[in-house]
């Protein structure tokens, strides 16, 4: 089970903005004038947009005093994190429910970097049943795809292969990011995309949120 975690699991709507915005003055030393679509982006692909835009190089090293940078922010509002945003109604209930069951490994799918993929869950105690050892990460590739076939990768590697991979997120860049590799995409509306464009974008299944714990499980393993 690969989850993706900005409005899936958690919402801190607004904290991005700032997190990059401060970036952008600690690595480049200009004011943000370049405000990119954050949904089903990864790290890699926002930091190579926001330094383009500001006419800052975008060399590997460049990316990666970038991700440094964010880095910072996070551990900065780490201790306010729990105030700064919310855990998603339903959350932390279908990990714990998915966690009790046999057969079942659940990890990440996220744009964020692996840090702040810790901090995001950490703060609402949502890290306890991820594996975070074998989640594809943001810093990995500009292509969404990519952290889908990371995951898979390594967590075959670790507890053997499976007999089905469900990628679950609230953005068309998450189910197409699956169906690049043939998964079971399950599309929840919770973030700026509703059930029928998400269903539209080929999800197998759309799920209004995880609130109702016993009918996302047998959505999520059926």
């Amino acid at each position: 089970m690969l989850w993706d975690i900005d409005l899936t699991l958690v919402d801190y709507s607004g904290i991005g903005r700032r997190w990059y915005a401060d970036a952008l003055a600690s690595v480049v030393g200009v004011p943000l004038k370049h405000l990119p679509s954050f949904p089903g982006r990864t790290e890699r692909s926002l930091a190579r947009e926001f330094l383009a835009a500001h006419d800052s190089p975008q060399s590997d090293e460049q990316v990666e005093r970038f991700f440094a940078a964010l880095t910072e922010q996070a551990e900065q509002d780490r201790p306010a994190l729990p105030k700064l945003g919310r855990a998603l109604p339903g959350s932390a209930e279908i990990l714990a429910e998915l966690a009790g069951r046999d057969g079942v490994v659940q990890s990440l799918v996220t744009g964020n970097l692996p840090v702040l993929a810790d901090y995001k869950l950490s703060a609402f105690d949502l890290h306890h049943h991820i594996d975070f050892e074998i989640g594809g990460y943001g810093s990995l590739s500009e292509h969404r795809h990519d952290l889908v076939a990371a995951a898979i990768t390594q967590a075959s590697a670790k507890h053997s292969p499976f007999d089905s991979v469900v990628v679950v997120g609230d953005t068309p860049h998450d189910v197409a990011a699956g169906l690049h590799h043939g998964t079971t995409t399950i599309g929840v509306a919770t973030g700026r995309f509703t059930a029928e464009e998400l269903a539209e974008s080929g999800a197998h299944v759309t799920l209004p949120d995880l609130a109702d714990t016993p009918a996302v499980a047998r959505a999520l393993l059926s």
